[in-house]
């Protein structure tokens, strides 16, 4: 076992179905993100397609430039699953059959009532210098080697066995070189390059505790990482900076840790106690989707109604014709018919209702595509009822007019005043 620490790391993605665009290569970011976070440098991606001589000089070759090598799939039971050969090959070794890898691999089948077959029995082969990690995700054990001053490490490709095996196996062995220590502030209804504008010189790149932001699904995370050699100070000085962050745009943090809008709205239902109805037309029931993925959500989550036409809105939440008629249904006044009638139909204490031209057709000079309309209704007799005017295609516009929906549930739950969200309208 090698005792030099890890610096630097190589991520070797391998498999045709990569290299084609038949899947998409999750595992580096997920792999790149928990090693940087602990002070590891990934320095290179990689994807390979399937080829013995080829993967055998790559291991190679980031084995003499990185402290720490990390491949991903490879490791099934077909003749283009090279990666124990190649790694073999990059070692001078003979593969040999591990005792315990075989037994492991023989009881899972077993244990499925099903007959193992006579190929399955290759995923039990490694390197002889090189020792199997198990996996009780699935049937391809790992492997562990060292070639010179580098460790080596194979993980399966599907992240439901690569992930577990990397926490299990890889991270407590990680010998990182530099003290990181990281915090992150999720906000949400204000963009990007606002969130920097108003941040200024906490961004700039030679400070540290560094300042940076990443926006995914409408939500601006910002995050903050110290690197040094002394904790106590490193996290004096995330106190600091995370405080001069929430001083300059508090109101739109959610939660105090990476973590997503749905689950704190769902936390936040459950603190207090209190349910929620969806009235979903243009979003088709992605906000009861987002709700429903947080495990425990049924302690606050009612149903919901997707009422894509006119009669379902009608006969499902009483939405009345008169509104229909006079203002039509992407309107404020159908929009609130729709959150009160999920309220009062389902019993719950909240209910959001969504309204809206997603396109690309169906838009007016007068109500044009991205216009969605987002109510929500609570206890004693709250109500809030916003346009929006959101940019992007349809898909785009769906997802960010879920997104404002939580955000809006979020301020009301949250007992805040009430904030501006991005892309908000005047009536």
């Amino acid at each position: 076992m090698a005792t030099h620490t890890h610096s630097t790391a190589a991520i070797l993605s391998i498999g045709d179905e990569l290299t084609l665009g038949q899947k998409l290569d999750t595992n580096a970011q997920w792999l790149s993100s928990q090693l940087s976070n602990r002070g590891v440098v990934p320095r290179v991606h990689i994807t390979l397609a399937d080829g013995l001589e080829d993967l055998t000089e790559r291991i190679k070759d980031l084995a003499k430039t990185h402290d720490l090598v990390v491949m991903t799939g490879g490791l099934g039971p077909t003749a283009d699953d090279l990666t124990r050969l190649a790694l073999a090959n990059a070692m001078g070794n003979e593969l040999v059959e591990d005792a315990e890898a075989l037994a492991a691999l023989i009881a899972r089948f077993e244990r499925a009532g099903r007959t193992m077959a006579e190929a399955n029995k290759v995923q039990a082969l490694r390197p002889v210098n090189a020792q199997c990690l198990p996996n009780p995700m699935g049937t391809a054990p790992g492997l562990h080697a060292t070639i010179g001053s580098s460790d080596v490490y194979c993980l399966p490709g599907p992240p439901r066995e690569n992930r577990p095996m990397f926490e299990n196996h890889l991270l407590p062995k990680l010998r990182p070189e530099r003290l990181v220590l990281t915090r992150v502030l999720p906000t949400v209804g204000v963009g990007e390059s606002t969130v920097a504008d108003l941040l200024g010189d906490l961004m700039s790149r030679d400070r540290n505790p560094l300042v940076g932001t990443t926006a995914s699904s409408s939500v601006v995370s910002v995050r903050m990482r110290y690197e040094g050699s002394d904790e106590t100070e490193g996290q004096r000085l995330l106190d600091e900076t995370e405080a001069e962050v929430r001083r300059i745009i508090g109101e739109h943090v959610f939660a105090n840790q990476d973590q997503s809008l749905a689950k704190t709205v769902v936390e936040l239902m459950i603190e207090q106690d209190k349910t929620l109805a969806t009235v979903e037309s243009c979003t088709g029931g992605m906000i009861g989707q987002e709700i429903t993925d947080i495990p425990g959500s049924s302690a606050a989550y009612v149903g919901g109604f997707v009422t894509y036409t006119n009669q379902m809105k009608i006969e499902q939440v009483g939405v009345s014709q008169h509104s229909l008629n006079e203002h039509g249904a992407v309107s404020r006044e159908v929009c609130l018919e729709m959150a009160l009638g999920g309220q009062e139909r389902s019993g719950a204490d909240y209910s959001v209702s969504v309204t809206g031209i997603a396109g690309p057709g169906g838009g007016t000079e007068e109500k044009p595509v991205g216009t969605v309309w987002i109510g929500l209704v609570g206890p004693d007799g709250k109500e809030d009822v916003r346009r929006f005017m959101f940019a992007g295609d349809r898909s785009l516009i769906r997802s960010r007019s879920a997104t404002m929906a939580l955000a809006m549930l979020w301020g009301m739950l949250a007992g805040k005043p009430r904030i501006e969200l991005f892309w908000e309208s005047a009536d």
